[in-house]
C-alpha cells in the first residue's frame, strides 16, 4: 500500500484561541489534506443542469455561472492581513500540502485560507483542479471555495468557515468533558454527505468522483451540517461507453476501495466504498485505520467483518460512547447499508441515490431509542429493501 498519500493532519488540542483583527475566536480543526487531477471543464448548478435559473430550457453552455458564483482572486497581501500575517495563533489544521488558517476578509467575512506547503504534495496541476472542481460545482453539501491566491510562488484556497471543524473531530480522541455526537446527529451527517456524493454522481455531467470521501474531508457548520471538502484528487468519470477512469491510486489508506488500489480503476462505487468506511465510523466510533489498537483491530473493515456477516452481532458494532441511546431496528439498517455499500465487488454495491433515501427515511426514525416502532405499510418499504439485499450481503 505504500502507493497512498496517507496524510494526517495535526489538529489543535491545546484549545487555545485565535486572534482575528484584535478580536477573539474559538479555536477550529480543518485538514489541509488534498490532490488530484483532472482536465475536462463543465459548469454545474446545485440542482445539476449546468444552467442558470431563469434560462430558456436550461441549455445554457456549459461553462457559464451565476453572477456572484465564481471564485476570485486575492492578492497575497490580502490573504496576509486577514490572517495578521499567518500567525500560528490564527492556525487551525495542517497536514502534509499546506497549512489551514482562519481569517477575516476586508469585507468582515470570516474564511478558512489554505496555505499551500512549498515542499509538500500537492503540485501546482492539483491546485489548479481544486480552484476548477470548487467554481463548477455548487451544492449546499460541498464547501464553498471563495477565492485564489497565486501571486509569484505563492499559493493559497480561501474556503468559507466551517466553524465545527471535521467530523473525524467529533468521533475519534473526544477532549475531556466534549460530547460524543448523538444517534441523530450521526445520521443527520451521513444525510448530508450521501446528498452531496448524490450531486456529485447524479447531477453533475459529465459526474465527478470524489475519490477522497473521508471524516477529515467532511466539514460541520454550527448545526453540524455537514460539507464535503478537498477537492483536489477529483476525477470527471467515464462517459458514453466507457466503465472506468485509468489513473494512478491516490487517496487515504483505509479509506480506498480494493478494486482501485489493486488496477487504479476508478469508478463511481469506489465512492461508495468509501462512503461505507464513513458509515461504519459513524457507526463504530472507531477510526478506519487506528495503530493504536491492537493487531486484529487497527484495519476497521477486517475488524467488522464478523460482525457484518452476523445480524446477532449487529449492536456489538455500536459506538459505546452512544450507551445504547440508538432505535435498534436503525442501526441494523444503518449497518446493512453500510455492508452493502463495502462489497467487495463493486457491482454490488448500491447506487448513491438509493442510499440517500434508505438514510433519509432512517433519519426520520431516531426517536425511540431501543424500540422498534410500529409502522405503516408504505413506511416499511425501505426496510423490505433492505431485507431484501442483505441476504446477499458477503463483506
Amino acid at each position: 500500500m505504500s502507493c497512498f498519500s496517507c496524510i494526517s493532519s495535526r489538529r489543535r488540542k491545546d484549545g487555545s484561541r485565535i486572534e482575528i483583527d484584535n478580536g477573539i475566536r474559538s479555536s477550529s480543526r480543518y485538514s489541509a489534506d488534498s490532490s488530484g487531477s483532472g482536465k475536462r471543464k463543465a459548469y454545474y448548478d446545485e440542482d445539476g443542469s449546468g444552467s442558470r435559473k431563469g434560462s430558456r430550457n436550461g441549455k445554457n453552455k456549459i461553462g457559464s455561472s451565476q453572477k456572484g458564483n465564481a471564485a476570485r482572486s486575492f492578492t497575497f497581501r490580502e490573504l496576509a492581513t486577514a490572517t495578521r500575517n499567518f500567525k500560528e495563533v490564527n492556525l487551525i489544521g495542517e497536514g502534509g500540502f499546506g497549512k489551514v488558517y482562519k481569517g477575516r476578509l476586508e469585507t468582515g467575512e470570516v474564511v478558512a485560507i489554505k496555505q499551500l506547503n512549498h515542499d509538500g504534495l500537492q503540485g501546482f496541476q492539483e491546485f489548479i483542479v481544486e480552484v476548477l472542481m470548487l467554481s463548477l460545482l455548487h451544492h449546499s453539501n460541498l464547501v464553498t471555495l471563495f477565492g485564489y491566491c497565486t501571486d509569484g510562488d505563492q499559493r493559497l484556497l480561501v474556503y468559507e468557515f466551517m466553524p465545527m471543524g471535521s467530523l473525524e473531530d467529533h468521533l475519534f480522541d473526544l477532549d475531556p468533558g466534549i460530547a460524543p455526537l448523538n444517534w441523530s446527529t450521526r445520521m443527520k451527517v451521513a444525510v448530508g454527505a450521501a446528498r452531496g456524493l448524490e450531486y456529485l454522481h447524479c447531477k453533475a455531467n459529465p459526474p465527478v468522483i470524489y475519490r477522497d470521501l473521508k471524516s477529515a474531508n467532511i466539514l460541520l457548520d454550527n448545526y453540524f451540517n455537514p460539507k464535503l471538502s478537498d477537492f483536489g484528487l477529483a476525477k470527471l468519470g467515464p462517459v458514453g461507453d466507457n466503465t472506468h477512469v485509468s489513473t494512478r491510486v491516490m487517496g487515504t489508506y483505509g479509506y480506498c476501495a480494493p478494486e482501485y488500489a489493486m488496477s487504479g480503476k476508478l469508478t463511481l462505487k469506489s465512492d461508495i466504498y468509501s462512503f461505507g468506511v464513513v458509515l461504519l465510523e459513524l457507526i463504530t466510533g472507531r477510526k478506519a485505520i487506528d495503530c493504536t489498537k491492537k493487531p486484529g483491530e487497527q484495519n476497521l473493515i477486517a475488524w467488522s467483518r464478523p460482525y457484518l456477516k452476523d445480524r446477532r452481532k449487529f449492536s456489538q458494532l455500536a459506538d459505546p460512547l452512544l450507551q445504547g441511546r440508538f432505535p435498534v431496528r436503525c442501526l441494523h439498517h444503518a449497518i446493512a447499508i453500510t455492508a452493502m455499500c463495502l462489497q467487495e465487488q463493486p457491482n454490488f454495491r448500491p447506487l448513491i441515490g438509493d442510499i440517500v433515501v434508505a438514510l433519509e427515511y432512517l433519519a426520520t426514525q431516531t426517536g425511540s431509542p431501543s424500540k422498534s416502532r410500529a409502522h405503516s405499510p408504505s413506511s416499511q418499504s425501505p426496510h423490505r429493501r433492505l431485507d431484501s439485499r442483505t441476504s446477499a450481503i458477503s463483506v
